[in-house]
């Protein structure tokens, strides 16, 4: 299967070299798989994941000047549209041809959960095969996966599978699984529906605003690696490795700042921290 860009993501305002350096890329620039799986890789274990803004009621930019002042230029993260609209950027000036998708978090959920998770099906110049990128989850993979039904991955022991079902609407739906200390688990779901700047504009929204929304009431940032995967959810840093094995620990308010930029590289300001911090005591 062959997919093509479904419109302009700004590449030409995205400053390559900046971004290219914030991931330590140092390789060839050509719209080649060797390129692609290495970006995916240099993306998902640079740039961290987080919600501070939606949390402190700052808004969420998407524009690529927007998003690469906080990604790139400042030592911050983002969640999945932040993420995405960034590697889209990158992707297009580079020569790739993709779709952004849009996904629905599972994780085991037993109802049908909105579609609020971004992600790309890109596609190389040597290359026929269509490849999932999900660079913006914040736990992996490492590298693109083939989007083929029953593809399995193995990252240095981060595992993905790929599962093709028939969706409620007679539209096949994609399952990506992750493999963890208690097995297989459904991670999203997504179809291969084309999705536009502005429908990930309104999936933000939603997720930075509404009330139920997790990442608008607590504090979640990830750092993922070939050989970790930290996680603080509030005041629980866990961290995670290939083998299932974790460990988990509560963090005191006054330790926020020494956990973000340690454990996670990133860096705010001494205002926001404080906030943050007076959030995590009132919890």
């Amino acid at each position: 299967m062959h997919t093509g860009r479904t419109h302009d993501w700004n590449g030409d305002l995205l400053d390559l070299d900046a971004y290219l350096d914030r991931l330590g890329y140092r390789g060839e620039r050509a719209p080649t798989l060797e390129v692609l799986r290495a970006l995916h890789r240099a993306h998902v274990t640079s740039i961290p994941f987080e919600n501070i803004n939606p949390v402190l009621d700052i808004p969420v930019v998407l524009d690529v000047p927007g998003v690469q002042d906080k990604l790139v230029r400042s030592r911050r993260g983002g969640y999945c549209y932040e993420h995405v609209t960034l590697f889209a950027a990158a992707l297009q000036r580079l020569g790739f041809e993709f779709t952004a998708l849009s996904g629905r978090v599972t994780l085991g959920a037993d109802k049908i959960l909105p579609a609020t998770h971004a992600l790309l099906a890109v596609t190389a110049a040597d290359d026929e095969r269509l490849w999932l990128c999900d660079v913006g989850f914040g736990c992996g993979p490492l590298e693109p996966v083939e989007i083929a039904d029953g593809t399995e991955a193995d990252f240095e022991g981060w595992r993905f599978r790929l599962e093709r079902r028939e969706g409620p609407f007679g539209i096949d739906d994609w399952w990506l699984h992750q493999y963890g200390a208690d097995g297989w688990r459904d991670r999203h779901t997504f179809t291969l529906n084309p999705q536009y700047a502005i429908d990930y504009a309104l999936g933000s929204y939603f997720v930075a605003t509404h009330h139920r929304s997790p990442f608008s009431n607590r504090l979640f940032a990830q750092h993922f690696g070939a050989d970790h995967h930290h996680r603080l959810d509030a005041t629980t840093l866990t961290t995670f490795r290939p083998d299932g094995s974790s460990t988990e620990r509560k963090i005191e308010p006054a330790e926020l700042g020494r956990v973000l930029e340690e454990d996670f590289g990133i860096v705010v300001s001494a205002e926001n921290l404080a906030r943050l911090q007076e959030g995590l005591e009132s919890a």
